[in-house]
């Protein structure tokens, strides 16, 4: 669901860039944010110091946050993987909020963002998996009985790519479906200050997604690091 006017591809269109911003309006909004949250961790890592400013102190804050949250669901040796959860659950939250925002546009709203997210978890839960460890990681797949290690292979190969349509699908439409809502009621009486409930359920809604893929991802993280049966 896109607003009327998307202000990046209204830019793009001045610069002569108009068919490819058109065309992939969650690319432009997805590089643009990546490059926000950069500049964001730039600006409050370049002058650490033991009395933060408003900026260190507002991600001190939202790296503690995920710090006690991984340690809670992963235990200790999750710290090898803070980097992406806390990369994550930030860049999905971001994203979501913004859709809310007259003139912008939520990345998570398209299906190939939400999708590529998903992959990015499952195939990153294999390697995990191969690089603790190694070939045994396989047995995994197999299940303890020999002779239905043909069938088992099938049924878990069909339970992880199930992983990949959940995870894709249950953040995409849960934000589209949130963008739709928002766009309809903006239409019907935007002027009276309609929406504005909607838009409050929204900024929940939105933690609650990201919070849901990444408690999801640190458990498929766990999953594989643990064991391979």
């Amino acid at each position: 669901m896109q607003h009327p006017v998307m202000l990046l591809v209204w830019v793009l269109e001045k610069l002569g860039l108009g068919h490819f911003a058109h065309a992939y309006p969650h690319l432009v909004y997805t590089w643009f944010f990546m490059l926000v949250l950069i500049a964001l961790a730039w600006l409050a890592s370049r002058k650490i110091s033991l009395v933060p400013g408003r900026v260190q102190n507002v991600a001190e804050a939202v790296l503690e946050a995920v710090t006690n949250f991984q340690e809670g669901i992963m235990g200790p040796k999750g710290g090898v993987f803070f980097p992406f959860m806390a990369t994550l659950v930030t860049f999905v939250f971001f994203c979501n909020f913004n859709g809310l925002i007259p003139g912008s546009y939520a990345p998570t709203s398209n299906l190939n963002t939400t999708l590529a997210l998903a992959l990015t978890i499952v195939v990153s839960t294999h390697v995990i998996g191969v690089w603790k460890h190694g070939p045994g990681y396989v047995r995994h797949f197999l299940g303890p009985v020999p002779a239905m290690a043909p069938l088992m292979f099938v049924i878990e190969s069909i339970s992880h790519l199930a992983r990949v349509l959940s995870l894709s699908l249950r953040l995409f439409g849960n934000v589209m479906g949130e963008d739709l809502v928002v766009s309809v009621l903006f239409m019907l009486g935007g002027a009276y200050f309609i929406p504005l409930p909607m838009m409050f359920l929204g900024l929940f809604t939105g933690f609650l997604q990201a919070y849901v893929i990444t408690l999801l991802a640190m458990l498929y993280f766990s999953e594989a690091f643990e064991h391979a049966h």
